[in-house]
Order: C-alpha cells, then sequence, then structure tokens
C-alpha cells in the first residue's frame, strides 16, 4: 500500500512539473509559426491577438487566467483534459477562463476566427 501511494504522489509530481514547462500562448504556436501576437504588457497583464484561419489551430499550450473576446468567431476544436469537443464562437461574444493547465485548438471552420486575450501576469 505504501509504494502505491509513493507512486502515486511520483506521478502527480512529473505531471505537475510537465504542467509547468509547457508554454504559454505567447511562445506555442502552430506548425513553428506564431498564431498570438503581444499588443500590450504591464506587470499585472498582457493582452494578445491570436489569428487562426481555416486549418490552423494552436499547439499544446497554458493559460493563466483570462478574458477573451471574440473579434471574428468561428468554429473551433478544443482538446484538453475534458477531451476533445467543438465549439462556435459568435462575433463579438466572450469568454472568461480561470487558468488553463493545457489545451490545444483547431479552427476546423470556414472562417478565420481571431480573438483578443487579456491574461493575468
Amino acid at each position: 500500500m505504501q509504494s502505491f501511494v509513493f507512486l502515486a504522489i511520483a506521478l502527480t509530481m512529473v505531471s505537475c512539473s510537465v504542467q509547468n514547462k509547457l508554454n504559454g500562448p505567447l511562445q506555442a504556436g502552430w506548425l513553428e509559426k506564431k498564431v498570438c501576437i503581444k499588443l500590450h504588457e504591464n506587470k499585472y497583464e498582457r493582452f494578445l491577438r491570436c489569428t487562426f484561419p481555416p486549418g490552423v489551430g494552436h499547439e499544446k499550450h497554458r493559460h493563466n487566467k483570462n478574458f477573451g473576446y471574440a473579434i471574428s468567431g468561428g468554429t473551433m476544436q478544443i482538446s484538453d483534459s475534458k477531451g476533445s469537443r467543438e465549439v462556435t464562437l459568435k462575433t463579438n461574444s466572450y469568454f472568461k477562463s480561470e487558468g488553463t493547465n493545457w489545451h490545444e485548438v483547431l479552427n476546423i471552420g470556414k472562417t478565420t476566427v481571431v480573438y483578443l486575450i487579456v491574461e493575468r501576469k
């Protein structure tokens, strides 16, 4: 029983270590190309614009607490620890997140999707 508990703790520590080493949205891209650019940054937050033409995604990355606004909506496939799902964002819609240990996205629609993301540091 003790060895099982030790193994579970060790696996949790390794998992957390790997997640903490994931890139944030600025460093992560798609097929070695950037999808997000920094518009502004101060000591509290960072403002990003992320653009996803059809067929373009965002490789596995993490997010701090953030607020997002869809400048241009469309249909995205989002994969994370909960599985994979299709999400349709309407232009001028917004979302809020307490942060994400990891996720990856792919534009599976026919329109270019553009987000504005304000992320806490």
